[in-house]
């Protein structure tokens, strides 16, 4: 009988793994999904779509508890109705209804919804320029014009001790926020300080040096609040 040559007994030779993985096409790596696109501003009757308008859109309140209610919205800068993506976030203000008479100042709500011109601000607790660098006064902000009785309304950090809620009728600058969560007033001062900054491009003038320690109006600068909500906003709500 004849003997079986050690090949036979070995069987087939062992395929070469790495000389296949040549010989087959290179696989394509898979992208990555693109990020959703952030949603544009909807379209407002408040808004112009010149100058500069910094739109805030209110989407409900929020609390918890041993705090004040909230109103929780979001914010956008546009610049003769093209929107500044870097100039976007959230934003604190009172609970509502928007009153803006001596009843909504008593009672500590929010302003009412509409359009607002804007100043620079100089105060012993806020001012537009020769602000602070921590959380004592001054801190930056500057204020809105045509409140009726609503005096001193203004866009400021939120700050400690209150950082739930820095405020009796302003706007408090954030980052996305559950209805449990504090501001952080570093992030919030430079949100605030971001939006002076861009001010101060778009009218030099009134933050020139003889302007400083005087209050003056902002050419062509706008806050616009839109909505009245008085329902409970859901976590994580963005638009």
């Amino acid at each position: 009988m004849a003997k079986k040559s050690k090949k036979a007994e070995r069987g087939a030779p062992m395929l070469n793994k790495k000389r296949i993985q040549k010989a087959l096409p290179a696989r394509r790596k898979k992208k990555p999904a693109p990020k959703p696109a952030r949603a544009p501003v909807a379209p407002s009757s408040l808004l112009e779509g010149n100058g500069w308008e910094l739109y805030v859109k209110r989407l409900g309140l929020q609390h918890r508890p041993g705090q004040r209610v909230r109103t929780y919205g979001t914010y956008q800068v546009l610049i003769n109705g093209k929107e500044d993506t870097t100039l976007s976030g959230h934003i604190c203000e009172c609970t509502g209804p928007g009153d803006n008479t001596a009843h909504g100042k008593r009672e500590r709500v929010r302003i009412r919804e509409g359009r607002y011109a804007l100043s620079t601000q100089f105060g012993p607790l806020y001012c537009s320029s020769g602000f602070t660098d921590d959380a004592t006064n001054p801190m930056p902000g500057f204020l809105l014009l045509g409140t009726d009785a609503r005096s001193a309304v203004l866009v400021h950090p939120g700050h400690p001790p209150t950082l739930y809620l820095s405020s009796i009728g302003c706007l408090n600058p954030t980052k996305p926020l559950k209805a449990n969560e504090d501001m952080v007033f570093e992030e919030s001062r430079a949100r605030v300080i971001a939006l002076i900054e861009s001010l101060k491009q778009h009218n030099p003038a009134a933050f020139a040096n003889g302007r400083i320690g005087h209050n003056t109006a902002i050419a062509d600068a706008f806050i616009v609040s839109d909505g009245e909500p008085m329902t409970a906003v859901s976590d994580g709500a963005m638009v």
